[in-house]
């Protein structure tokens, strides 16, 4: 789901766009699974995505890259210069009374 390269973070997410808001919300089989409140319009919905990753990791916008995946739900990303463990740990969702939060 999460893992190091050469130059940041490659990590697998699986998009649900038009959500009531913007949220990590859990796994997805072998992706985190996150919702976004954009639709996917004019790719709205991934530029929302990257201001997402790029505000919970704490980097640039410019530094959250979609690799892969552009025109789907399942995308490959590349946050560039944090490793896997602090992507896990910004982006992880903790699970409490049954319900995900993050």
């Amino acid at each position: 789901m999460v893992q190091d390269s050469r130059i940041g973070a490659v990590l697998i997410v699986h998009v649900q766009p038009h959500a009531a808001r913007t949220e990590c919300v859990g796994i997805h089989g072998d992706a985190l699974k996150i919702r976004v409140a954009a639709r996917p319009l004019d790719g709205a919905a991934n530029d929302a995505l990257l201001r997402f990753i790029a505000a919970r990791c704490a980097v640039p916008q410019a530094s959250v890259v979609i690799q892969a995946g552009a025109e789907g739900r399942r995308k490959w990303l590349c946050v560039k210069g944090v490793t896997a463990e602090t992507v896990r740990a910004r982006l992880m969702p903790t699970i409490r009374e049954g319900v995900v939060k993050t």
